[in-house]
């Protein structure tokens, strides 16, 4: 997940973003987009917080597919509309406000993009586009604020001091997610075998994933005519999983990783005025590994400058974000029984699984 530069503040202090108006009539519905590296997710709720609908559709990121993002977007939306009883939208304006949470919205230009689509869909009277990194960060708690640090597919993080805009990491960010820890485990296995590095109980468990003999055959089989494709990011799981168990080579990998992210989440607590004690949250699949090697790596790194940062997972998906900077941007007020009827109303885990 690359995320934004920063925040671009308009004449009201809103975050990235622009507001969309219609002349359709008042309506109490509020839309929600996580467009993610893998999956798109819309969620339709009530003023009052209720979930009425969701749809799931492919991969959302402009710099992969500019055509294919925008494709899941709009079925994702479609999908989420006939699940609430709205029928397809056709020329419709049914939500008071909708928020898109998107990887690849990076630089001015991408949220030009998107907010065009938005406009020409007129799905909504008001309508922004932030980057997926600041709904997750919505996302993490009643309030909004504090640190998040994202690590999925790939790496963002986001932070925000109360009654202030966020800024997000964007091409700042160097430690990515899991297809970078999956390329970390490939190189020490090439290490090893060469004797360069030490061996490495990796080495049994990448060629046993991967169906190779040997680390020559797995080498050719990602650098031939002809390569392996896919995804890489499964073979994370094969790291944190080894450095849980001691290896020492996958363990080395993993606390340095966690460390690096710990890095750019005080650079980004600095970005915001963000000191002393707040909340620091985490999401994504490769955070909520059973190991807690890698996010006890990044919490040992930021109390080495802020001692009193308390940590939590986000027990929210993105697009939970979202959905309440939506009813934010439509004038709602965040109250603790809102954001519980949120909770309730959500739909399970199923959706959301990679």
């Amino acid at each position: 997940m690359k995320t934004a530069l920063k925040s671009v503040l308009d004449r009201n202090g809103a975050e990235q973003g622009s507001a969309v108006q219609s002349g359709a009539e008042h309506t109490n519905l509020v839309l929600g987009i996580d467009g993610g590296n893998t999956k798109t997710i819309a969620l339709i709720a009530d003023t009052s917080g209720r979930v009425l609908g969701w749809g799931r559709a492919g991969r959302c990121n402009i710099y992969v597919s500019r055509s294919g993002s925008l494709e899941a977007l709009e079925t994702a939306v479609l999908r989420a509309s006939q699940s609430a009883g709205l029928g397809d939208l056709e020329g419709q304006t049914p939500f008071l406000a909708a928020t898109l949470s998107a990887a690849g919205a990076d630089w001015p230009e991408d949220f030009e993009v998107m907010q065009e689509e938005l406009n020409r869909w007129n799905w909504a009277q008001r309508a922004e586009v932030v980057n997926d990194a600041v709904g997750a960060l919505r996302a993490g708690s009643l309030e909004g604020n504090g640190v998040t640090v994202v690590c999925g597919t790939s790496a963002g993080i986001a932070a925000r001091a109360p009654g202030g805009p966020a800024w997000h990491t964007s091409y700042w960010q160097e430690p990515e997610g899991a297809e970078e820890l999956a390329q970390q485990a490939l190189r020490a296995v090439y290490r090893a075998d060469l004797g360069i590095d030490p061996p490495t109980s990796l080495t049994a468990r990448v060629l046993a994933h991967y169906g190779t003999p040997n680390a020559e055959a797995l080498l050719h089989s990602f650098t031939r005519r002809g390569r392996r494709g896919g995804r890489l990011g499964r073979l994370a799981r094969v790291l944190l999983d080894e450095a849980q168990a001691g290896d020492p080579t996958s363990l080395r990998l993993v606390q340095k990783h966690g460390a690096s992210l710990g890095d750019y989440a005080l650079a980004a607590a600095r970005k915001v005025g963000l000191a002393g004690e707040y909340l620091l949250t985490t999401s994504g699949g490769v955070m909520r590994h059973p190991s807690p090697i890698l996010r006890e790596a990044l919490l040992a790194r930021v109390h080495e400058q802020h001692p009193g940062v308390a940590w939590q997972p986000s027990h929210h998906e993105p697009v939970f974000g979202a959905l309440l900077r939506a009813l934010e941007l439509g004038g709602v007020p965040i109250t603790p029984t809102l954001f519980q009827q949120l909770e309730d109303t959500c739909p399970d885990d199923s959706l959301f699984v990679t």
